[in-house]
C-alpha cells in the first residue's frame, strides 16, 4: 500500500533517521547541569549551585538569509555555530552564562545528512560555551519551503545573578566605548548582500571574493563571532554591552543608554574590513544605510568607566579579539552621533 503521508512529500523515515544522528550529537553536549533523557519531551537543566538570587535569561533568534547561502554552497555546519554564537552574545550583553539551547529546523524535504551537519553546528557551539543542547525540533514542511531551502532558529537559556545584571543604567557621561572587532558579516544584512554579489556583482560561491584570495562561499559564510571568552572576565567591569547585529551600531548602542547619555563615536577609530567597502562601492549603498544595516567591522561595544578601559581589552587581546576605542558617553539626548577627527 502507498504511504500517503510520504507521498504528500513527508518522510517519517528520513525524520527517524535524522533523530538518531542528531541524538548522538545532542549527547556530546551534556553538562553536570542537565537532567532527563536525550529524546525527552522536554529538556531539563539545573540552576548552577551557589547562586544567590539566579534571574533567567532568554532569547530567540535566527540566521536570516544566510542560509540561503549556505545552502547554495552545500555548507551547513557554520550556520548552525553562527546561531549558537548569535544567541550567546544577546544573553551576554545582559551578564549571563548559558545554560541551556534549543533548536527549531524546518525544511521541504528533510536531507538526514544536512541536518546532522547544521545540529554538528550547534553542538560544536553548545559544546564551546559549556552548554547543554537540550532540545529541539525539525519540522518537515514541503508546502511551504521550496526544495533544497531550510530556515533555522534556536533558544537560549542563561543565568545571572540579579545584583549583577546588565540593564544600561550604569552608564554616564565621560564612560569610554570600545569596540570589539566582528568577523564578517556575522548574520545581519544577507538580503542586501546577497543582492550586490550574486546580483550586481553576477558572482557565484566558488568565485574569488573582490580585492581578497577566497571565495565567495568562505567570506559570506564566516561565523559570527562568540565574545564570551573576551568579555566574562571582566564582565563586573562593564557598565553596559551592546550587540551590534541588525540596526548597525546606531540600532543597537542606543539600547543600553539611560536618559542623559549620548554615545559619540569616532567613525575613524577603526577600519572596515574589506567585504563592506566591497558591498558599499558595488551596491553604491550610502553610508548611513551601511551603518543601518551592517556591523562595519564592529559586533559588540562595551561601556566602561575609564579606570576599566586596559583591563577590559587585555581581557580581549587574551581571547584574541581585537579592540579599538570607539568614543564616549556624553550628556545629551540618548542616541549615538558619529564623528571624524
Amino acid at each position: 500500500m502507498t504511504d500517503r503521508y510520504a507521498a504528500t512529500g513527508v518522510s517519517l523515515d528520513a525524520a527517524e533517521e535524522a533523530k538518531r544522528r542528531i541524538g548522538t550529537l545532542v549527547a556530546t553536549t551534556r553538562t553536570p547541569l542537565a537532567l532527563g533523557h536525550v529524546g525527552a519531551f522536554g529538556g531539563m537543566v539545573r540552576i548552577p549551585p551557589g547562586m544567590t538570587k539566579p534571574v533567567l535569561v532568554l532569547s530567540t533568534d535566527g540566521v536570516g538569509t544566510k542560509v540561503l547561502v549556505a545552502a547554495r554552497a552545500g555548507i551547513h555546519d557554520t550556520v548552525g555555530e553562527d546561531l549558537v554564537n548569535h544567541c550567546v552574545n544577546d544573553i551576554l550583553v545582559h551578564g549571563a552564562r548559558p545554560l541551556a539551547f534549543l533548536d527549531y529546523l524546518a525544511t521541504g524535504t528533510l536531507v538526514p545528512e544536512v541536518a546532522t551537519a547544521l545540529v554538528e553546528g550547534i553542538a560544536r557551539g553548545c559544546r564551546a560555551h559549556a552548554m547543554t543542547l537540550a532540545g529541539g525540533e525539525t519540522a518537515q514542511l514541503p508546502d511551504l519551503y521550496q526544495p533544497g531551502h531550510y530556515d533555522l532558529a534556536g533558544t537560549i537559556v542563561g543565568v545571572v545573578e540579579e545584583a549583577q545584571a546588565l540593564h544600561g543604567d550604569r552608564v554616564k557621561p565621560g564612560d569610554v566605548l570600545i569596540g570589539y572587532a566582528s568577523n564578517g558579516l556575522h548574520t545581519n544584512g544577507y538580503t542586501l548582500a546577497r543582492a550586490i554579489v550574486f546580483g550586481r556583482l553576477t558572482l557565484d560561491v566558488g568565485d574569488v571574493f573582490p580585492e581578497t584570495d577566497r571565495s565567495v562561499a568562505h567570506v559570506l559564510l564566516d561565523v559570527h563571532r562568540s565574545y564570551f571568552a573576551a568579555v566574562i572576565p571582566v564582565i563586573t567591569r562593564v557598565h553596559a554591552l551592546a550587540h551590534i547585529t541588525g540596526g548597525g551600531i546606531p540600532g543597537n548602542l542606543v539600547r543600553v543608554l539611560p536618559e542623559g547619555c549620548q554615545a559619540v563615536v569616532d567613525s575613524g577609530a577603526w577600519q572596515w574590513p574589506t567585504v563592506f567597502r566591497v558591498l558599499m562601492r558595488a551596491g553604491e549603498v550610502s553610508l548611513g544605510e551601511m551603518r543601518r544595516v551592517f556591523n562595519l567591522g564592529i559586533g559588540l561595544i562595551a561601556v566602561v568607566g575609564r579606570d576599566e578601559v586596559e583591563e577590559v581589552r587585555r581581557a580581549a587581546e587574551q581571547a584574541q579579539v581585537a579592540t579599538w576605542l570607539l568614543g564616549e558617553v556624553c550628556a545629551g539626548t540618548a542616541g549615538v552621533r558619529f564623528t571624524k577627527r
